[in-house]
């Protein structure tokens, strides 16, 4: 009979690999898709785009994986995804938006890293982009969903 603890660890392994392969593939997905409500869709040449989508999407794979990590450290989930699937993924996701409007912010009216056009919907007040918060309420959502087809989680909570 395999050791309990052992499937444990495997698939919390196993959850954590396909969360960051689904949040690449996704995040690149969107990170496309959205390049035209950026003034670099206008001015940059393919390359400076290019490089811009990557760059990008490895800092989304980062702000995936460091915002999940926040939850299950803020959660004590140390059985993710088997136990409190529902909070982490709460939690995650809140973090998430917490720092991509503080980025946006600061890369956008503080550094002039990158700009919106005119076509980016922007929050009243705080003037952040629609599609990077969408960006960090939908696409979790679908990772996880992604994470919870795998074998052998038990629980929602």
């Amino acid at each position: 009979m395999p050791d309990p603890l052992l499937l444990t660890a495997v698939t919390a392994w196993q959850a954590l690999l396909r969360y960051v392969i689904a949040s690449g593939v996704l995040n690149l997905i969107w990170e496309i898709a959205q390049m035209p409500l950026y003034t670099l869709w206008l001015t940059g040449s393919f390359p400076e785009i290019s490089y811009a989508i990557l760059h990008c999407t490895a800092g989304d794979i980062l702000i995936a994986s460091l915002s999940l990590t926040g939850a299950r450290v803020i959660l004590r989930a140390r059985n993710w995804p088997r136990d409190r699937s529902v909070s982490v993924a709460v939690v995650t996701i809140a973090l998430a938006l917490v720092y991509t409007v503080f980025s946006e912010w600061w890369n956008v009216e503080v550094r002039q890293a990158w700009a919106y056009r005119d076509i980016m919907p922007r929050l009243p007040g705080i003037g952040t982009g629609l599609s990077p918060l969408l960006q960090w309420l939908g696409l979790p959502l679908l990772v996880f969903w992604i994470v919870a087809r795998l074998p052998g989680r038990s629980s929602s909570r």
